[in-house]
């Protein structure tokens, strides 16, 4: 059995990856082929995905992923929980890369941010597997009373679903099993006054498309940065520490009394 330290010794000095690496003035390798040769051509979002699986895809699948980050979280509403941190950025006078960090950071919460993602594309890729996707639906309930990619707070219908469904069935990929079976769940949670929200449609088409839940969760870490950024700059422009303040007489404190030092 090899010692606890080992693997520290055996890497102290060296990393093996077959990632990529900078050869400085000469030519940058990114997962074995010439970025600024073989990849020159490709757009971003196709750079990112190659980076995150190792895959090469369709322009059409591109062109999708791309289309569920501009229809799905490209809010540029300051009071949005990720929006606010930017926005504080900037009023507080911060540097848009600080802001964008902080905001991008909360983003990875579990009701409605990274891990709902996550949550939403591991639990469809199960479903897919189920003998019985409708007793899994009631497990999922019963144990942790909600099913990751359906319900919305505050109102019931999920406008960015129409949107993205009419890019997906453009693009000729929005007949793929994971989107089927995701609407055959909201069938069975209609009964509960449950609809899909746009997380339940987006893990899906990205199942489709052979994303794995980890490689999805990477995928959107920067999604929502089309909102971020704009409240940080409209935030920035304001005065100085003048986003939403809360004067002292709005709080209705109820400790204890004021005391003399």
């Amino acid at each position: 059995m090899k010692p606890r330290w080992q693997p520290l010794a055996e890497a102290a000095g060296r990393w093996e990856t077959d990632l990529g690496a900078w050869f400085a003035g000469e030519r940058v390798v990114f997962r074995g082929r010439d970025l600024l040769h073989d990849l020159a051509p490709l757009p971003w979002m196709e750079l990112l995905l190659y980076g995150i699986t190792g895959r090469r895809f369709t322009p059409e699948q591109v062109k999708l992923f791309e289309q569920m980050w501009v229809l799905s979280v490209s809010y540029p509403d300051p009071r949005l929980w990720n929006n606010r941190v930017a926005a504080l950025g900037g009023s507080a006078r911060t540097t848009a890369a600080l802001a964008a960090a902080a905001a991008t950071a909360v983003t990875e919460a579990r009701i409605y941010g990274g891990q709902a993602n996550y949550g939403a594309i591991a639990f469809i890729r199960r479903a897919l597997q189920a003998e019985d996707p409708e007793v899994l639906v009631m497990e999922e309930l019963r144990v942790r009373r909600h099913v990751p990619g359906y319900g919305r707070p505050i109102v019931a219908v999920d406008e960015r679903i129409p949107p993205l469904l009419t890019c997906a069935r453009e693009l000729g990929l929005a007949d793929g099993p994971h989107v089927h079976l995701a609407f055959e769940v909201e069938r069975v949670l209609k009964r509960r006054r449950m609809k899909m929200n746009i997380t339940g449609l987006a893990a899906a088409l990205a199942a489709d498309q052979g994303l794995m839940p980890s490689e999805y969760q990477a995928y959107v870490s920067f999604a929502f940065g089309a909102g971020i950024l704009p409240c940080y700059v409209d935030a920035a422009v304001h005065p100085e520490q003048a986003f939403f303040p809360f004067r002292c007489e709005s709080i209705d404190y109820e400790g204890p009394p004021p005391r003399a030092w």
